[in-house]
């Protein structure tokens, strides 16, 4: 019989004025997303985001989770699109999403924008998903260094957003989980501020998952905190 852990951690950083991040963690779905927009705007869409994303899995009716993860998404897309439309001091929130569902031993994901779903399995730490950004892009097309996206001027503009257009394009994919698997889905306030070696050397370690998560909380803060942070991580294993 396979168990799951899950830690989830949210924190405001030590320069933002209110915390923009939301998050789903609830066994076996969880979501994170970073709003933007600004006057409260990007609280708004990421809440939103989140809480579609929830309530569409919680009325499911036997979809298959990947065809369920991408409708989801799409219509938290439009929700956010529709209020931003509607409301003039919302016009051009958005939003990032990243979403994971666990179906027995296997992992389904949906992801927009540059948070991020990582693996950590036999020491071997990767990230599954692709940022949709401007520097990323230019790294993948070899333009820039992985280096140089990082002081990059236009670093924090996205390619792609929930709720920022009638429509969007979303990332899915699935794997199969393993016994031992950790899994950590975070916003761009942890890994602009904490390296991935420093991620995945936190995680490779035994411990409390929640205190796993506050130490990756404190390192960014401790780096500047020049944003949200939020963090979930999910441990696979068997009994």
């Amino acid at each position: 019989m396979t168990v799951l852990l899950a830690h989830a951690l949210s924190d405001i950083g030590k320069v933002r004025e209110t915390n923009e991040d939301s998050f789903v963690c609830q066994p076996p779905l969880f979501v994170v997303a970073d709003g933007m927009g600004g006057h409260v705007a990007g609280e708004v869409a990421s809440r939103m985001a989140a809480e579609t994303i929830k309530a569409s899995f919680a009325a499911a009716g036997g979809e298959e989770p990947a065809a369920l993860l991408s409708g989801a998404i799409a219509a938290a897309n439009e929700q956010v699109y529709r209020l931003a439309q509607e409301d003039s001091e919302r016009a051009g929130m958005g939003t990032t999403l990243t979403a994971a569902f666990i179906e027995g031993s296997v992992l389904h994901w949906g992801h927009v924008g540059d948070s991020r779903l990582y693996l950590l399995r036999d020491g071997d730490f990767s990230q599954v998903t692709d940022d949709h950004s401007l520097v990323s892009e230019l790294v993948r097309k070899g333009s820039i260094t992985a280096e140089e996206a990082l002081l990059h001027p236009h670093r924090n503009i996205l390619t792609r957003a929930v709720g920022t257009s009638d429509r969007v394009k979303v990332d899915t994919g699935s794997f199969a989980l393993a016994a031992g698997d950790k899994i950590l889905l975070c916003t761009d306030g942890l890994t602009n501020m904490v390296t991935d070696g420093d991620i995945a050397a936190a995680l490779s370690r035994d411990g409390d998952g929640a205190a796993l998560l506050a130490e990756l909380v404190a390192k960014a803060n401790g780096a500047g905190g020049l944003d949200n942070i939020t963090a979930i991580l999910v441990c696979f294993g068997a009994v």
